[in-house]
């Protein structure tokens, strides 16, 4: 059975007066969030060392990245590594989100290395898919999200990908004005998982968590999640207020 995954992108927001208080008002809501749940954070990568140490003794909550690179170590300035990522007891990093894909150019050889290194240290891949509006309005949207899935995760084995969290966002349905339906997040969920099975078996896609990207608040929670093959979510902006994430979480 797959995973209920509910993390929180904080993206770059937030100072660290702000960050280190939004950590404290999670941990004083703990006994009210759904244990149920694998709860995650990925704050901003200068605050990663100091939250580690808070964090340390909270089993109930993981300490995930919003970015890595591929190599281990080297001339790489501004970059942070997994090993660097695996030594501060960090669980997850998200790859390939579409603003690292927009802003950054970050293509699908990339994210295969990324992910492939990130698996190598133990840390779990939150790899990021989806469309943008002229993707979806010229109906070739499925395509285009299996070709997401593919070329970035198709040379893993069945027992890497296994490990792996995919996160459908409908890039189209961000910032738009538009609105992605339940029924729409699930009809990528279901293609994304019958995809996964067909490649690499019925057990490795019965197990594999997708969850949904788009924009998943406390008002529309229950409904994403109770479609069949959600199982969580990446959630941006409800992520920066304790209750409203605290309230997700118990949406499953």
């Amino acid at each position: 059975m797959s995973k209920q995954i509910l993390a929180g992108n904080w993206k770059m927001n937030l100072d660290y007066a702000e960050a280190k208080k939004l950590v404290q008002d999670l941990l004083k809501l703990k006994d009210k969030f759904n244990k149920d749940a694998e709860v995650v954070i990925c704050p901003s990568p200068v605050y990663i060392a100091v939250f580690a140490e808070i964090l340390a003794k909270e089993k109930w909550i993981k300490l995930g990245a919003q970015n890595c690179y591929f190599a281990d170590n080297g001339a790489y300035t501004g970059e942070v590594s997994p090993v660097q990522l695996k030594s501060l007891e960090v669980d997850y990093c998200i790859v390939g989100h579409s603003e690292r894909r927009d802003f950054f150019n970050e293509d699908y050889a990339l994210l295969a290395k990324k992910t492939k290194a990130l698996l190598n240290h133990g840390i779990t891949p939150i790899f990021c898919c989806g469309e943008q509006l002229q993707v979806r309005e010229s109906n070739v949207y499925r395509e285009f999200v299996m070709k997401q899935i593919e070329e970035a995760l198709f040379s893993l084995s069945a027992e890497e990908i296994s490990k792996v969290v995919i996160a459908y966002e409908p890039v189209w349905a961000i910032g738009t004005g538009k609105t992605a339906t339940a029924e729409q997040a699930q009809e990528i969920h279901a293609l994304i998982r019958a995809r996964v099975t067909a490649k690499f078996g019925e057990k490795v896609g019965k197990e594999i968590s997708i969850i949904y990207g788009g924009s998943c608040k406390p008002e529309n929670a229950k409904e994403l999640f109770a479609q069949n093959d959600i199982n969580g979510g990446l959630i941006g902006g409800a992520s920066l207020v304790a209750k409203d994430f605290c309230e997700i979480s118990n949406s499953f």
